[in-house]
């Protein structure tokens, strides 16, 4: 089938499957599940590939959550990556129904043409992008050996083709010290609140010598109970960013200097944990990039944006081992940004459903134009 034949009949069979896909997309968003608990939506969004005849592998990479749906036997492989986890207490707040649908919707789409074009189509259940990082896990594991292509399309306030994101690390420091009685015998004690105190009194001074791409948060989630006490336990959690994954490194050091050299200066204990894998940069495949873009453009979609690095992904890890893409699309969010309340009821208006219709019919049409390149 020549090109535009081809690609008429992929985007009649998205909308064959409109009411499905939408479908999906609002029941997931009706029961929002968090970072490896989304049971309901991998079950569902895998239910729908498993009924179009793609052959399902639950609890990919030993996740429980996740699950790998092919078809085709070609020898191109293109990953779909289906985010479905929600926000803790705001939903789906970052529109990850949208990113569900769409991507079954294009491996929908692209099954029956997979061997014309020479095509293996997979759709990857990804849990856990909010916090966990479930790609990431998913890398280690192997789900993406053999890919030669993995996309997705987020959700946005914008358009947007070519996406850049921070790296993000985590950090759990904690203190253990010994308690005493603050007035009848505070040389007895080690202050593991003054330890804490201490560390972020030198990240703060750290922020001086930082370059403006580098970023440090964290907050205290221990410190002590009674004020006449000298505390013996103390704990915080922290995020790290920084523009490129090269550098998360030299930050995560001299983050971790302060929690040491206060350790020293205090005589407390200290344990410096990392409770996630590190969430790379985004390095998006500029050839991949250009197809989708031309794409977009004969699709009517809106002009895309440049944005300087805004977010974090998981997805970033996918891009430094496979061929990636992550655009955005606007879904009409009324100036309503991922996190926002508002973002999650834009996630399945209208507009957000054409969107969503939209993508799967882009992600096939570029994974179409892949396999003919």
């Amino acid at each position: 089938m020549e090109t535009g034949g081809l690609k008429t009949a992929v985007r009649a069979r998205v909308m064959d499957h409109a009411e499905v896909l939408t479908g999906l997309s609002h029941r997931i968003h009706a029961h929002p599940e968090t970072a490896f608990e989304e049971r309901r939506a991998a079950e569902w969004t895998a239910g729908v590939l498993r009924s179009a005849g793609f052959a399902v592998e639950a609890g990919a990479g030993g996740l429980p959550t996740a699950f790998s749906a092919s078809s085709g036997s070609g020898p191109v492989t293109v990953a779909f990556c289906a985010e479905y986890d929600a926000l803790p207490g705001l939903g789906h707040a970052c529109g990850h129904n949208v990113i569900a649908a769409a991507s079954a919707g294009a491996g929908l789409a692209l099954a029956p043409f997979a061997d014309e074009l020479g095509l293996t189509v997979k759709v990857v259940g990804t849990p856990a992008e909010e916090r966990g990082g479930g790609k990431a896990l998913l890398l280690q594991a192997g789900v993406f050996d053999g890919v030669d292509a993995a996309m997705m399309v987020h959700p946005g306030p914008f358009e947007t083709v070519r996406f850049r994101s921070f790296a993000l690390g985590t950090l759990d420091a904690e203190y253990l010290g010994r308690p005493a009685h603050a007035t009848l015998a505070p040389h007895e004690g080690r202050n593991a609140a003054d330890a804490m105190t201490l560390a972020q009194v030198a990240i703060g001074l750290l922020r001086q010598q930082l370059p403006r791409d580098w970023h440090v948060h964290g907050v205290v989630t221990a410190a002590g109970e009674a004020p006449n006490v000298i505390p013996a336990r103390s704990a915080a959690s922290y995020e790290i960013r920084a523009a490129r994954a090269e550098d998360l490194a030299e930050l995560r050091e001299r983050v971790e200097a302060c929690f040491r050299g206060a350790a020293v200066a205090t005589g407390c204990e200290l344990r410096l944990t990392r409770p996630e894998p590190d969430y790379l940069d985004f390095r998006d495949d500029a050839g991949l990039a250009g197809l989708y873009a031309a794409n977009a453009a004969a699709l009517g979609r809106p002009a895309p944006v440049e944005r300087e690095p805004f977010a974090m992904t998981d997805m970033a890890n996918v891009s430094h081992a496979v061929r990636a893409i992550h655009p955005m699309l606007d879904i009409g969010a009324g100036g309503a940004v991922p996190h926002d309340p508002a973002f999650a009821a834009a996630a399945v208006t209208p507009a957000a459903d054409r969107a969503l219709l939209d993508a799967a019919v882009l992600l096939a049409w570029t994974a179409a134009d892949l396999a003919r390149s």
